[in-house]
């Protein structure tokens, strides 16, 4: 036990700089800006007027003529930027309406850049929206296991990706991890004009039980099988950073890792290892879960909803993709 008057150095006493919340916040190794935050946004060709995702509060299925007032709102609020899936009205066993030049989401691309020139608009890759089966990919059946072929897959994932960069999305993000996407895409862009077109890869996206919510909110479960044969294994971590290596040698610009808070020892990795611009998804999952704790009054929303995020960009995640972006972005602009 020290005596009482013990004179102990700065580093011996770290609550001084804890005693009021001017002295914490001058302190402060970790901050968040508005800026750090992009958007999802679900359009749906099949609806008129915005429906609500029953599974995730204050989430919607947005009709085409309602994307851009959204965007424009995020916009406002200090959001840097958008994610947009897209939910077609037809779909067929070959993805049609994914590189569809007038698809769903080549429409709202166009709309939220002519009305909003300023807002990034990324748009997601995948082809699990647009196929009858919800797979990420070509698929035959085997009972009720599916069998996705990754190379014939890779190809209607470039022409998506080559859509949507002539629709004018300023990033692509390929979430369907498929091998070899990433070169395809990169090649696919650049002969066509796109070279400075950047790629945001979804590199390490695992199997998640924290996907459920979603799958509600892009109509895109699978109707039979499961993603594990091309998601990754939970219990992976060293194998999250091969999948990130090879990425960026085929031309990733920005990497991902998804779900967000499971997974905070690969955002760390990653961003150790690589040092590319890292980007987080706090998955519908996750945020349900901190809207149904809330609702039911165990936990205080906004308190563990920012301590969540201070915990990606803590761990060293530039970008977090939330569907809590407008309120984040709200209570920033309320707390400056």
């Amino acid at each position: 036990m020290l005596p009482q008057n013990s004179p102990l150095s700065l580093l011996q006493r770290p609550r001084r700089l804890r005693a009021s919340p001017a002295l914490r916040n001058i302190v402060r190794e970790t901050r968040l800006a508005s800026s750090d935050f992009i958007l999802p946004l679900f359009v749906s060709e099949k609806i008129t007027t915005r429906v609500p995702v029953t599974s995730m509060p204050g989430v919607f299925q947005l009709p085409e003529t309602e994307i851009v007032s959204e965007a424009l709102a995020a916009h406002q609020d200090g959001v840097c930027a958008v994610l947009l899936f897209g939910i077609p009205a037809t779909k067929d066993e070959v993805a049609s309406e994914a590189y569809n030049d007038n698809g769903i989401v080549q429409r709202a691309v166009r709309s939220i850049k002519t009305a909003i020139p300023d807002l990034i608009v990324i748009t997601d890759v995948c082809l699990c929206e647009f196929m009858s089966h919800g797979h990420c990919g070509v698929t035959h059946f085997d009972g009720e296991r599916a069998h996705v072929t990754n190379d014939l897959s890779v190809s209607l994932l470039a022409k998506t990706a080559l859509s949507h960069a002539r629709a004018g999305a300023d990033i692509v993000a390929p979430s369907d991890m498929m091998d070899g996407r990433i070169g395809a895409m990169r090649a696919t862009l650049d002969s066509h004009g796109f070279e400075h077109t950047p790629i945001l890869s979804y590199a390490a996206k695992f199997a998640s039980a924290f996907y459920g919510p979603f799958r509600d909110a892009a109509e895109s479960a699978p109707q039979a099988g499961d993603r594990r044969s091309y998601q990754m294994d939970a219990a992976n971590g060293n194998e999250a950073l091969r999948e990130v290596a090879l990425d960026i040698e085929q031309g990733a610009d920005m990497v991902m890792i998804k779900p967000g808070l499971p997974y905070l020892d690969i955002v760390w990795r990653v961003k150790e290892r690589f040092g590319l611009p890292t980007v987080v998804y706090h998955v519908s999952g996750e945020y349900s879960m901190l809207k149904a704790a809330a609702k039911n009054g165990w936990i205080d929303e906004k308190a563990c909803l920012m301590e969540s995020m201070i915990a990606f960009r803590r761990a060293g995640a530039d970008l977090i993709i939330t569907y809590a972006a407008r309120e984040i972005a709200r209570s920033l602009r309320e707390a400056s």
